[in-house]
């Protein structure tokens, strides 16, 4: 299945392939919102909070 990686990691994206709408993401109140499938094919987690991020969040350590 996908492996999770952290952000130092991050594979080598094939940026010559076209983004799907309602695959990679769809458009709800004019802003883009990337699907799960999306951040699964990325490979690794951005951190900016997306709504369909699959992967874990991190705690932070006090």
């Amino acid at each position: 299945m996908f492996r999770f990686l952290k952000k130092k990691d991050k594979p080598a994206v094939d940026k010559s392939a076209p983004l799907v709408e309602g695959q990679d993401y769809y458009i709800e109140n004019g802003f883009y919102v990337f699907t799960a499938l999306h951040h699964q094919k990325r490979g690794y987690c951005c951190g900016n909070g997306c709504r369909h991020c699959p992967y874990p969040k991190e705690t932070k350590k006090l």
